[in-house]
């Protein structure tokens, strides 16, 4: 297997998404290049020589199903992971036809874009990435879906966990209370930011009364995991 680290093109308009698997995707150790149009995704493959395309279906110039039918006729291999609201059958046979590797609906968590890309990069010969996360005392690891803080196993709910998981994955960015709304509660969740202010208080009880406290609130913005 090659051990070099994976290079990942994420082809999306929409920010909050580029956000997310940008910051993902680096953490997982991933070389990451962002290209917002059709247009762009083609000069990226070419240029960037990616291990792995994801490839949102809907963009503002080429759609992604066009995208792919060039890439292929023009000889490129490289596996696509098609991102996309659109989930109707005649879609999803379209996408697989033209040559693309998987189709993953909107919206979708971390976990799951995370175990779509290291199984295609398994099955196309890269090294598995990593499962745990980690800062200063605090380490998650995901096969085990155990949290440790400094040395000591700590009991999280589905949703701790979750919130946890995301805010690990984007250490030292300052996340506001929406986008931790749309990737932990998902992007449909009606509710409103007071769930997150109950959650990392809920955190904060578990984690930063053990060892380091790495929580912290950026007042008016949201919040972030760093060590001061």
């Amino acid at each position: 297997m090659d051990d070099r680290p994976a290079r990942i093109l994420v082809v999306d308009d929409e920010d909050n998404i580029t956000f997310l698997l940008d910051a993902t995707l680096r953490h997982f150790g991933h070389q990451v290049r962002v290209a917002r149009t059709g247009r762009e995704a083609l000069v990226g493959v070419t240029d960037f020589a990616p291990d792995l395309v994801l490839l949102d279906v809907m963009l503002p110039d080429l759609d992604g199903f066009e995208v792919v039918r060039r890439l292929r006729f023009d000889g490129a291999q490289v596996p696509v992971l098609f991102l996309t609201a659109r989930d109707t059958t005649q879609d999803v046979v379209r996408g697989l036809t033209l040559g693309g590797d998987g189709y993953l609906k909107k919206p979708f968590s971390v976990e799951e874009i995370v175990a779509q890309v290291q199984a295609l990069l398994r099955r196309n010969g890269r090294a598995a990435t990593s499962t745990k996360l980690s800062l200063a005392d605090l380490e998650l690891d995901d096969d085990a879906h155990v949290v440790r803080k400094a040395g000591r196993v700590v009991d999280l709910s589905p949703t701790e966990y979750s919130l946890l998981r995301f805010l690990l994955v984007n250490a030292g960015r300052v996340l506001s209370r929406s986008q931790i709304l749309d990737h932990v509660w998902q992007y449909d969740f009606g509710g409103n930011a007071t769930v997150v202010e109950t959650y990392i208080s809920y955190l904060r009880k578990k984690l930063d009364t053990i060892g380091q406290p790495l929580i912290k609130t950026v007042r008016g913005i949201g919040y972030t995991l760093r060590v001061d």
